[in-house]
């Protein structure tokens, strides 16, 4: 009965996960992400979305602990915090993305 119950927690755990980057901008900025730090405005364009939409998907991604930050001077830097969003996204761009 108990690995029932770990397997619910897990379950939950990746719904949740999966919930989060479910929208196709904040998919991109994860993407983005995936390679090494960007601030607000490298985000911007290269997700062609608006500032505010932009800096609230960053302040979810980042209160669930997705994203961390980092003040450089007048810029904030985001990376992703989560290695397990790394390598998830590592393993859907080696399953949708091959050439």
């Amino acid at each position: 009965m108990e690995n029932l119950k770990e397997l619910e927690k897990k379950t939950e755990e990746v719904a949740w996960l999966l919930k989060l980057l479910a929208h196709p901008k904040r998919f991109m900025l994860l993407c983005r992400l995936r390679e090494w730090p960007k601030t607000v405005g490298d985000l911007e364009e290269y997700c062609a979305i608006w500032q505010s939409q932009l800096s609230q998907f960053l302040g979810k991604m980042k209160d669930e602990d997705i994203l961390t930050c980092e003040k450089n001077g007048q810029y904030v830097s985001y990376s992703i915090a989560d290695p397990r969003v790394i390598e998830l996204m590592n393993q859907m761009q080696t399953i949708f993305c091959k050439k």
